[in-house]
């Protein structure tokens, strides 16, 4: 018989289920928007992330920084003259100083004055250009006085020039701020004429003197004379003398015959070398111990071509056979020793045994057997005035 198959009916969900569940997804609904409005307005740390106080530090650090670039492309382009600054605080230091602290005095540009030659009389009174250095808000006007030949006019510091020989000569004055400004007066002195006949102010203690001026350079009786009084000008610049040179040679074979050897380690020295040397000497020894054994530049008998150190230039070579020869046979040759023993306060130099000059042999012998120096001699002094 057939089997009747009866179809099962769904049961329903019970209502209390449904409410349920739909109370649960409000609910997580809920969750889910709180969650997100937390998320937005929350500031939860996160790797590196700085602190209120570091955040200040770092934007301090940054300020400073931006200040030392500032201040470094100024330096560079030349708008300050402060050293360029690497480290930041000193460059917000220096930037400060800077605007704050007065700017350097500033160098004298030029000077004026109020003549620029002058013809003078030996005997006359003193004549004094007055001095207008620009601009006129520099606060250093301190002015240097020199005489080109003090055997013609001499100057002090204030400018008063007072002929002394027959002769011409330049006196400049010179900025003490800036030295590569400076004026010249051009001086020409002319003798004056004594009772005798004889020009006055010209000759020396020595009767048989007579003092010279030629392009700058002072002779007396033909010799040419250089010392602490009688500069030679910057540019005379003529060598070694030819004759002076064959002198030495032939010296040099008279030294041999007798069994000894000398030789010329210092000749000509120009004006730059020798100021070169002075000042190296006066930064090692100061000035007032260098002036007693190196000349100022100008005033070196090497740079007359004429003057010669033999063998050693020190006091080591004194009492060497060498020597010894060369203080009693230089003259032989036309030779002397031109910075004797015990004469420091007459030549301005202490003893050099080394140190010879050449005169020729008519004067040298003249002045060996006399037993003076060459100023004694012809009666003239060796004393700077500046």
């Amino acid at each position: 018989m057939a089997v009747q198959h009866r179809r099962k009916k769904k049961q329903a969900v019970p209502t209390a289920m449904l409410i349920a569940l739909a109370v649960a997804l409000v609910a997580l609904g809920t969750a889910i928007a709180l969650l997100v409005h937390m998320t937005k307005n929350s500031t939860p740390a996160r790797r590196g992330t700085m602190s209120a106080d570091i955040a200040e530090q770092t934007q301090q650090t940054t300020t400073q920084t931006e200040v030392t670039a500032t201040s470094t492309t100024l330096s560079e382009s030349g708008t300050t003259s402060a050293t360029d600054v690497t480290t930041t605080g000193s460059a917000l230091t220096s930037t400060t100083g800077t605007a704050e602290s007065k700017l350097p005095a500033g160098l004298v540009s030029g000077i004026t004055l109020t003549f620029y030659t002058a013809n003078l009389t030996v005997g006359d009174a003193p004549v004094m250009p007055i001095v207008t250095m620009t601009p006129a808000n520099a606060t250093n006007k301190k002015e240097i006085w020199q005489s080109s030949n003090q055997a013609v006019a001499k100057v002090d510091g204030l400018g008063n020039i007072t002929p002394v020989g027959a002769g011409e000569c330049i006196i400049t004055v010179t900025s003490a701020s800036n030295p590569s400004v400076s004026a010249e007066v051009k001086v020409s002195v002319k003798g004056k004429e004594t009772a005798s006949g004889t020009p006055g102010g010209t000759t020396p203690q020595n009767t048989d003197s007579k003092i010279q001026v030629i392009n700058g350079v002072t002779y007396v009786q033909g010799i040419l004379i250089v010392n602490k009084t009688y500069p030679l000008p910057a540019d005379y610049n003529p060598g070694l003398d030819p004759t002076a040179q064959a002198a030495f040679n032939e010296m040099a074979a008279g030294a041999a015959a007798a069994g000894l050897s000398i030789q010329i380690v210092s000749g000509f020295r120009s004006y730059d070398t020798q100021k070169t040397l002075y000042n190296n000497y006066c930064n090692r020894d100061g000035k007032a111990e260098a002036d007693r054994f190196s000349a100022r530049p100008g005033h070196s008998e090497h740079q007359s071509g004429l003057a010669m150190d033999i063998n050693y230039a020190g006091s080591s070579f004194d009492n060497t056979p060498e020597a010894k020869w060369l203080a009693e046979n230089c003259w032989k040759y036309g030779f002397i020793i031109r910075y004797p023993k015990d004469k420091e306060s007459i030549t301005g130099y202490k003893y050099e045994s080394w140190h010879v000059r050449y005169l020729g042999k008519e004067w040298a012998e003249k002045i060996y057997n006399s037993g003076l120096t060459l100023e004694e001699y012809f009666g003239i002094d060796s004393k700077y005035s500046y």
